[in-house]
């Protein structure tokens, strides 16, 4: 199962990709998370927390980083990996960002319906505080 959004930004690519660099400061732009953190440098192979606005504290691992156009995080459920990818790519004097959320493995079918369908209505949301952010 996999869904995503996008939309467009007017801000410079660095100054969005700065905004997801500082992992502790996600819950100021995105109204689905409560808190976050990193433990070390914003690069792949780095993990992390997330708790979201509804639901338990989560482990995370960067599972790809690459600096001002994409990062990808992961979670592991009971036989599933929830996968959120994030990319920022400049499309004429504008950003184009998309957000993709996936679920991977036996279970996906069930995580899908029950977290997916909420994380699928907050994305809009997402998006929109995180172009308020970066073009303030």
């Amino acid at each position: 199962m996999q869904f995503e959004e996008t939309i467009l930004v007017n801000a410079p690519v660095d100054k969005l990709y700065s905004l997801y660099a500082n992992v502790s400061g996600w819950s100021s732009w995105d109204p689905d998370v409560k808190s976050s953190s990193i433990n070390g440098q914003f690069s792949s192979g780095v993990t992390g927390t997330l708790q979201p606005s509804s639901g338990p504290k989560a482990k995370i691992i960067f599972t790809e980083v690459v600096p001002n156009r994409s990062f990808t995080v992961e979670s592991k459920l009971p036989l599933c990996v929830m996968r959120f990818e994030h990319e920022i790519a400049p499309l004429g004097s504008q950003v184009q960002v998309l957000h993709r959320v996936s679920f991977v493995g036996l279970l996906a079918p069930l995580f899908g319906r029950l977290i997916g369908s909420q994380i699928r209505k907050g994305l809009p949301h997402t998006l929109t505080g995180l172009k308020r952010a970066a073009e303030q």
